[in-house]
């Protein structure tokens, strides 16, 4: 289709469109501003390549977006759309638009007022396995979408690893509990949506000792600057030296870390010894110089007392004469040797005196800076979930550049008000625990049991035409098998499950009276005494209005913690909060609660991570949908897929997040739709979908 006589339609005002405020709404999009993304690139290829038509698209796009910005919390129709531009664009340019952007998440996402009806006749079943937030996000999305949705769900409550203990005025989140940044973030519109109470995170952290001695700011930063240190020079052992493998088994990054603390280490030792030989060397040199200075006032003394008899000598003798002349010359000469002799030794001296004041450290670390630094891999490992001896060295960090914009927010009403939201007006069926997921070119059926029925006499099966399982990675990775395939998983799915890692965070929850720390801190860190236990509540984190803390078990010690009982762990924490604080300041708290993320059935862990041997690839082969293998009966044509996946293991660029589960849940919704419906449709006068029907082959 020929656009180009839309330029003549919007007018000088086209330029206004492509303003600062439109391209902010392109960016909290995740959209380029100025260009088409790779995915409209491939939608929408007459327009592609063509500068004047590239830039009326995106100055349509950035303004329905921004549109739908303004006001997430009411639906956006076409005609509202239409009314956000101050001159009529290309309408057909405008309908294909508003179709792609609502398809694909973009508009009319979340929980908001519909004005358009859903449709009463449903085109198409779909059953969701899970109602954590990508599952509920992709029934939300598909049955806005006109498709007929339940979602299964084994818990007694929604929202999956997004839970919040609520008691009288306490609020704590046990699972997720952070809004990583909003410029950009799709939580931005769902807490508008939902009234999220979203509360800036202060990033200043003061560290405890074991003692209860507070870390010096100055050493804390010296470590710190020493922590990114290694973690670049991993960076370099890795991308440019290419040190991935040892012994061809893929290198992690703790043994990256450790590697190249043992070479600074070798390295302290080599300047000692150095420093040593040096210091032996000038001490040979003064030695030696001692010697001279004595030979030479032997000599001096010698030809001093020749000179004194050469002096009662007849003058007019030349031989005599001679004899005065050398004389007097060998006695200047020595002297002269005598005195560079000094300046050699006082200079020696001063590097002498000089070295011995200034010895180099015999240690790379000294014991108190390395629990300082253990804290910080901690820390680390906190953010991915695992212990770092489990990340891999190449691609840990793989999604970093796709990191939010501004500050960390806590949600100061819980969490999950979220899934919540997202559940109402949605068909979920709690206390159905799948267990089997059977597809084929006719369909799919799960078979689920209520998990309180211990027996499982009375299963409940569910047919549809395609099936979305959200299930956690941990679940999926489980042996022997929580929920059976049938037909198995194919062996590239397998092969990233497995490759694929998936970490354990735990929380102890401790309610008190009133505050005894200090108000004016969101976190403080305990710094452990040994490297093993470096993660065993580490950090504590001061969130809700009520007085709440919040202690971090990661790393290592996760697991570990877990075969511990609640009476134990919990003494431990009141342990170091006293140790911190003082016994006398520290009271009993009110209520207490500690989490056991790995022994829980319904997950097994937290998130997912990017282990040794594993890399970005495998979150897209999670994210590939699955289809039988056999030819539909009667055709030649491919099976079309029957099982979906999202969740936070399945999309690349924001794993390990809930806005993460959220994009992947539209994302499935989208790729759905498009097998459902074909590509985006466009949009009739009357504002209504014009939709193909069904190919169920």
């Amino acid at each position: 289709m020929d656009i180009s006589s839309s330029s003549t339609a919007m007018g000088a005002d086209k330029e206004e469109i492509g303003s600062q405020n439109m391209e902010g709404a392109a960016f909290q999009s995740r959209l380029p501003a100025d260009k088409l993304s790779t995915q409209e690139t491939a939608r929408f290829p007459d327009i592609a390549g063509n500068e004047t038509k590239v830039k009326i698209f995106v100055a349509i796009r950035n303004q329905v977006l921004q549109a739908w910005l303004d006001n997430p919390k009411v639906e956006l129709t076409l005609d509202s759309a239409l009314k956000a531009f101050d001159s009529q664009p290309d309408s057909q340019l405008l309908n294909r638009i508003f179709s792609y952007l609502e398809r694909y998440g973009m508009i009319n996402f979340g929980i908001y007022k519909r004005l358009r009806p859903l449709a009463i006749k449903k085109v198409g079943r779909v059953v969701v396995v899970g109602a954590g937030i990508s599952g509920l996000t992709v029934a939300r999305q598909l049955q806005t979408f006109g498709m007929d949705v339940v979602v299964v769900e084994a818990r007694d409550r929604v929202g999956g690893r997004v839970a919040t203990f609520r008691k009288e005025q306490y609020i704590a989140d046990l699972g997720a509990m952070v809004v990583t940044g909003l410029g950009g973030n799709p939580m931005t519109v769902i807490s508008k949506q939902v009234n999220m109470e979203l509360s800036h995170i202060k990033q200043k952290c003061p560290l405890y000792e074991s003692n209860g001695v507070t870390v010096p700011k100055e050493r804390d930063e010296l470590v710190e600057r020493e922590f990114n240190r290694l973690l670049e020079a991993t960076s370099f052992m890795s991308h440019h030296l290419d040190l991935n493998y040892v012994s061809g088994k893929p290198l992690s990054l703790g043994q990256a870390l450790e590697l190249v603390i043992r070479l600074q280490e070798k390295d302290v030792k080599e300047k000692q010894v150095e420093y040593w030989q040096r210091i032996a060397y000038m001490q040979e040199e003064l030695g030696n110089i001692q010697k001279k200075l004595k030979a030479l006032q032997e000599t001096i003394k010698t030809l001093h007392s020749c000179y004194e008899e050469v002096q009662d000598m007849n003058k007019n003798d030349v031989a005599a004469e001679f004899l005065i002349r050398s004389t007097s010359y060998d006695l200047s000469q020595a002297f002269k040797d005598y005195d560079q002799l000094m300046g050699r030794q006082a200079s020696l001296q001063h590097k002498v005196v000089d070295a011995e004041s200034n010895p180099p450290s015999d240690v790379y670390l000294s014991p108190r800076d390395r629990h300082i630094l253990d804290w910080h891999f901690a820390n680390l490992e906190f953010a991915n979930a695992t212990a770092l001896s489990s990340l891999s060295l190449k691609h840990w960090d793989q999604d970093d550049d796709y990191e939010f914009s501004g500050t960390h927010q806590a949600v100061r009403n819980g969490y999950s008000c979220v899934p919540v939201a997202l559940a109402d007006g949605v068909d979920v069926r709690l206390n159905h625990a799948a267990t089997k997921i059977s597809y084929s070119n006719g369909g799919v059926s799960v078979e689920t049991v209520d998990p309180r029925d211990p027996l499982g006499f009375e299963p409940v099966t569910f047919k549809a035409d395609i099936a979305v399982c959200t299930l956690p990675l941990g679940v999926l990775k489980q042996q022997p098998p929580a929920v059976e395939f049938e037909p198995p998983l194919p062996g590239w799915k397998t092969a990233a499950i497995n490759r694929m890692g998936f970490g354990n965070i735990n929380k102890v929850v401790l309610c008190f009276d009133k505050v005894f720390w200090d108000p004016n801190v969101n976190l403080f860190g305990h710094v452990g005494t040994t490297t093993a236990g470096r993660g065993e509540l580490f950090l504590f984190w001061s969130l809700y209005k009520a007085p709440v803390l919040i202690a971090l078990i990661v790393g290592e010690s996760a697991l570990i913690m877990e075969s511990i009982s609640d009476d134990v762990i919990i003494a431990r924490t009141l342990a170091v909060l006293k140790s911190i604080f003082g016994s006398l300041a520290v009271p009993t708290p009110r209520e207490m609660v500690v989490t056991r993320w790995r022994s829980d059935v319904w997950s097994r862990g937290s998130y997912s991570y990017v282990a040794a041997g594993s890399s970005g690839n495998d979150y897209d082969l999670m994210a590939t949908p699955v289809a039988p293998t056999a030819t539909p009966s009667g055709t030649n044509r491919h099976p079309v897929p029957r099982v979906f996946f999202a969740g936070e293991h399945t999309i690349r660029n924001y794993p390990a997040t809930v806005h993460g589960a959220l994009l992947s849940g539209l994302r499935e919704a989208g790729r759905i739709a498009d097998q459902f419906y074909g590509l985006p449709p466009s949009i009739s006068s009357n504002g209504d979908l014009i939709r193909t029907p069904l190919n169920k082959s």
